[in-house]
């Protein structure tokens, strides 16, 4: 059978990597972490198994859909209470969102931020109004009173869903409705079930995992072309660990996936071939995307690089183009005015008191800021995203952290590097595109970058709170980006897709050992 070589490839690469994930309170006492890695090692075995059944690229799709389940599943349920970063406050847009409210309502009188939130003393370090917030219901509070303990940690087996009403402090309400509504139905059933609390959660997660399957297994078989670059990203431990959460940062990997997915289609596309129905299929796309996260509203611009001669109207194409870009601003820009007055209603106007309108004036009287600003994105922050790939938040710790897994990363790196600069192109992107390309990826990075200087950081300074999160479908941009000169992986093409499957499925098993060493 050919896919026994890649099966012991796969053992031995787990049992490699697993092993470096170890210290030695695992050792003592090592049968969960033993059995995480019997059960991943059969999963993977059986996922390796499955894409050789289905070895085509016709195919690959449905592979996508059932990795991505088997090991987030595993993800969803390992990774402790809310301690995905945000998670306590994405869940309870959740909760919001559960129960029919497609906007949440502030309760507590709209008093000027420094009146509402009585901030006092010299840095203006706010004091809650106990009489303001967003009504939920009072077992929201028991994940924020457990939040990053296991599940062995809590009282999930006696705990019921407790609907009393209640008032919580934040609730995401900057957030388009829709980018809750998988977790929502997911908490809805666990509502209509009467299970246990934490049903809420883990059912809000798998639901949530569900839905950025279907996403990425949808951009998988849409796109002719980069299948493997796609599903490499999709698949990152960082996007699998977001996936399996309750964060609307699944549905922005997910939504950026299946939009460079969708634009390869157009652009790999028949001459004479497409409708003006697929401006704006493509348009709605990006303008789902861009509420979500603003800077991602970028994306429309990648229409002005499909060849005019694929659509039918040629060259009469490019107005339509035009207005769909102009529509997907408009609304953008008005999105932008009501959601960014809602960041006052929220725990980060608490912690610090943002004013961007003082922190425009610092950069104005102090134009070698912005030069600092700038070569930190291309020298910490840009380290800081890579290394991000295999590195996750833990709420228990308090603080942001990074992981020593640095034989993982290296390896990761190494195997997600070659795949998205070197993966053997069966298409010639020119140089209009690899450039408007490049120039799309940065607007979005400076775009999203600059927003955080405005909305987080503290006046004077670049604590901007960056995370490797916030730029994934970026990294499926690069194949497109570079150069289809380079040839590294030419000789290995033949067997390129089968090695990448197996360490797809890899280090997807490694994040879930990780976990198990590190929580268990």
């Amino acid at each position: 059978m050919e896919s026994k070589k890649y099966w012991l490839a796969y053992l031995v690469l787990i049992v490699i990597l697993g092993l470096s994930t170890v210290t030695y309170k695992n050792i003592k006492d090592p049968a969960f972490e033993l059995a995480m890695l019997l059960i991943v090692a059969v999963l993977g075995i059986l996922c390796i198994t499955y894409y050789f059944m289905h070895d085509s690229k016709d195919e690959l799709y449905k592979v996508a859909f059932v990795a991505i389940l088997c090991f987030g599943i595993i993800t969803s349920f390992i990774v402790p209470i809310c301690d995905v970063s945000d998670e306590t406050e994405h869940l309870a847009r959740t909760e919001l969102t559960s129960r029919g409210v497609i906007i949440p309502h502030w309760t507590g009188e709209d008093l000027g931020v420094e009146r509402a939130y009585n901030l006092t003393g010299p840095n203006k370090i706010a004091k809650y109004n106990p009489g303001a917030g967003y009504d939920s219901i009072e077992s929201v509070k028991f994940f924020t009173s457990y939040l990053g303990k296991t599940v062995e940690q809590t009282p999930y087996d006696t705990e019921k869903i407790n609907h009393t009403p209640v008032l919580i402090v934040s609730a995401f309400e900057q957030n388009p409705f829709y980018g809750y509504l998988p977790q929502a139905i997911g908490m809805f059933i666990a509502k209509l079930l009467d299970l246990n609390v934490i049903w809420m959660m883990w059912l809000g997660r798998i639901f949530n995992l569900i839905f950025y399957a279907g996403l990425i297994s949808l951009a998988i078989k849409k796109t002719p072309v980069l299948k493997i670059p796609l599903l490499v990203v999709a698949c990152l431990p960082i996007s699998i660990y977001q996936a399996a959460s309750l964060s609307i940062d699944s549905m922005i990997i997910g939504v950026g996936i299946l939009a460079i997915g969708y634009f390869l289609y157009l652009y790999t596309a028949e001459k004479n071939s497409l409708d003006t129905k697929e401006v704006v299929k493509f348009s709605a796309l990006c303008l789902l995307l861009g509420l979500c996260k603003l800077p991602y509203l970028a994306f429309i611009f990648l229409l002005l690089l499909v060849p005019t001669d694929n659509f039918k109207k040629g060259k009469k194409i490019t107005g339509y183009i035009l207005i769909c870009i102009a529509i997907v601003g408009i609304i953008g820009i008005l999105w932008s005015t009501y959601s960014t007055p809602t960041l006052m209603h929220s725990w980060r106007s608490r912690l610090r008191f943002i004013n961007s309108t003082a922190q425009i004036d610092y950069i104005t009287a102090h134009p070698k800021f912005i030069l600092r600003f700038v070569s930190q994105l291309f020298t910490y922050n840009l380290s800081h995203i890579t290394y991000g790939t295999f590195n996750f938040f833990g709420a228990a710790q308090k603080v942001h952290y990074s992981d020593s897994y640095h034989m993982i990363v290296a390896t990761l790196l190494l195997f997600a590097g070659a795949t998205l600069f070197a993966y053997p192109k069966n298409i010639r992107f020119d140089l209009k595109t690899r450039i408007g390309t490049l120039f799309i990826l940065l607007m979005i990075y400076f775009g999203t970058s600059f927003i955080q200087l405005l909305t987080w950081a503290s006046v004077g300074y670049l604590n901007l709170g960056i995370t490797t999160r916030y730029f994934v479908p970026l990294f499926a941009l690069i194949p497109i980006i570079v150069s289809d000169k380079i040839k590294i992986l030419d000789r290995f093409k033949e067997n390129y897709d089968h090695y990448a499957m197996v360490l797809i499925i890899c280090f997807m098993a490694t994040m879930i050992l990780s976990f198990a060493t590190k929580y268990y």
